[in-house]
């Protein structure tokens, strides 16, 4: 590749319309949270620039949850009467105060922001793909055709890290194939955890077969090293260039860590970034590494601490779902973190806290493929496609309804029974709560009909709200304080903001099934649940989804306010930025 063609996609037309797309959804989002107010003025809405001299000009619709659907196509900048091209950077600038923007923050803001609207030109630049031929198309057909990520973040694509060789070679979107570097870790400072009826051995050589595990250990011996006093690592190629041969470069001169070469299979990588999909032997392990890239408002490490417990909190998950009849019958499942292994720099921790960046460069997991678990006729999609929206403003849920023949409403119940019934099961029988958005969840579907969901990112996301409840020792760590008015927000803003009120403006949009409909069918799916369950009525009472608002809690303010640690770990609740109410569709029904 010539140095030009690294950035062949990023053409003035191609710019142009990335920021007209970008500053679209900033208009939507941050209406949304109520960091701008828009006036009406006619047929129109007007924001102002901090100073007031520059407006923003557009056509929206306004719906349910107060989504703001802004018209792309109507947007126009003034300045002292003079129309201006739409520049996102400028956006940013002209708005900081109204954005609560700071001197330290608003740069590295704009750097994400010049990486997603870099990778959307990317996109744009790929061959058109609609989305009832992805609605056909295969798991990580879909998984690397999505083109708009986190649907409620503006800055989502940042990964402040990669230079242009490194996002062609591992975004998603370019669908790369990545062979990982392998490192061998002196068991002193390594452990490694798994699930029941896991060893290490026999895992390691099923997932990278005997002659990559004997080539490895010749490795070790020809330096003189005992491969018995070793666990291998599976590392991303980035963070071994990058991070590793440099922040580590103490323990690699001590073979500590050694370098073994890069392993025979070829993965791809996921929405996640981080996570990679094996594409050489679909039905083996997804592996999760760790990458110091900044991203939606953290660096996305993965911490050996955290890894320890990792293993037995999915087992521990895995058999409540497999005891529960209600769970059962949804047909839910999750694909278990299996195995994972961790690397402590003694010297990092002692010079940091737990939650240090520093302590997160040298981890990875081991997360079971949902491919073998599928039947006859099934097909795999990640729940994130349900928001995607063609070049031609087609829908993927869209192309599923049209493919499956039901009318919209019975294929939303579908779709609710096997995604939404489990999520509130789980918080009104356990307190179990997950981070359900699209990118956690993967549907099975059958002929475009959801039949059953997999939930995924299990030991990282999931918590029980219960201070009292009785978890084994190994699982403590998923128990958490939440005060109680702000427990039911685990499905308002998760699940109600965040994800169905998309989907509903979607589906609206398109005139495939109206607003007023889909949140009926979300209250119906609601009742039957609750009716299937009496003995839960106090619960139901007690966190009532049919009350008549809640809190609106805001991802990008978390995001505006500091894009390098969004969230106190320690603290994840106290953190939420709670801004008024929104009224609850489900009020009505």
């Amino acid at each position: 590749m010539t140095l030009s063609d690294a950035v062949a996609h990023l053409s003035p037309e191609r710019w142009e319309q990335a920021n007209r797309l970008l500053v679209r959804k900033a208009l939507a989002e941050f209406a949304h949270e109520r960091l701008i107010t828009p006036e009406r003025d006619g047929e129109e809405y007007v924001v102002r620039s901090d100073d007031g001299l520059t407006s923003y000009r557009f056509t929206a619709v306004r719906r349910a949850l107060d989504h703001w659907q802004v018209d792309a196509g109507s947007i126009t900048r003034n300045r002292d009467g003079a129309a201006l091209p739409l520049a996102a950077l400028d956006f940013f600038i002209e708005l900081r105060t109204s954005l609560g923007l700071s001197d330290e923050i608003l740069p590295v803001y704009l750097e994400e922001i010049s990486s997603t609207l870099s990778g959307t030109c990317y996109k744009l630049a790929k061959p058109e793909v609609s989305s009832a031929e992805l609605a056909r198309g295969d798991f990580q057909a879909v998984e690397t055709g999505m083109t708009e990520g986190h649907p409620c973040f503006v800055a989502n694509n940042g990964r402040l890290g990669f230079g242009i060789h490194e996002y062609l070679s591992y975004a998603p979107e370019t669908a790369s194939p990545v062979r990982l570097v392998w490192l061998a870790a002196h068991r002193s400072r390594a452990a490694f955890t798994a699930g029941v009826g896991i060893e290490y051995e026999s895992f390691l050589r099923q997932e990278l077969g005997e002659e990559t595990v004997e080539r490895f250990h010749r490795e070790l011996t020809g330096q003189g090293l005992d491969p018995a006093d070793y666990l291998l690592i599976p590392v991303h190629p980035w963070q071994w260039w990058n991070k590793l041969t440099v922040t580590f470069a103490a323990e690699v001169a001590r073979r500590h860590l050694v370098c073994l070469g890069e392993g025979d299979d070829e993965y791809l990588a996921q929405q996640s970034i981080r996570t990679f999909f094996n594409r050489s032997h679909p039905e083996k392990h997804y592996v999760k590494t760790a990458l110091s890239v900044l991203n939606m408002g953290f660096m996305r490490g993965l911490s050996a601490a955290y890894m320890e417990a990792t293993p037995a909190i999915n087992d521990w998950l895995a058999q409540l779902i497999e005891g529960d009849p209600v769970l059962k019958s949804t047909g839910l499942s999750i694909i278990r973190e299996r195995a994972a292994v961790g690397y402590r720099h003694l010297e990092y921790e002692q010079a940091t806290d737990r939650y240090s960046p520093y302590r997160k460069m040298l981890a990875a997991l081991w997360r079971e493929s949902p491919v073998p678990t599928l039947r006859e006729g099934e097909q795999l999609a990640t729940m994130a496609a349900l928001v995607h929206v063609d070049h031609e403003g087609a829908s993927f849920a869209g192309a599923l309804i049209e493919r499956s023949g039901l009318t919209p409403t019975e294929w939303l119940r579908h779709y609710l029974r096997a995604y939404y019934t489990p999520l509130l099961h789980s918080f009104y029988a356990y307190d179990l709560v997950f981070m359900p958005h699209g990118e956690n969840v993967i549907l099975v579907l059958e002929d475009g009909i959801v039949r059953r969901a997999i939930y995924k990112d299990i030991a990282e996301e999931i918590a029980v709200m219960d201070p009292d409840a009785a978890l084994p020792p190994e699982v403590a760590r998923i128990r958490v304080e939440v005060p109680e008015d702000k427990k039911l927000l685990s499905i308002f803003t998760d699940v109600f903001d965040c994800f169905f009120r998309f989907l509903a403006a979607n589906l609206a949009t398109e005139g495939i099934l109206e607003e007023d409909g889909f949140w009926r069918a979300v209250a119906e799916v609601t009742r039957e649940y609750q009716e299937s369950v009496p003995e839960l009525a106090d619960k139901f009472k007690q966190y009532d989804l049919f009350a008549p608002e809640f809190a609106l809690s805001c991802l990008n303010r978390l995001q505006l306010r500091d894009n390098r640690q969004m969230v106190d770990l320690a603290d994840p609740s106290g953190a939420l930025q709670l801004i008024g109410t929104l009224e609850n569709p489900l009020a009505r029904f």
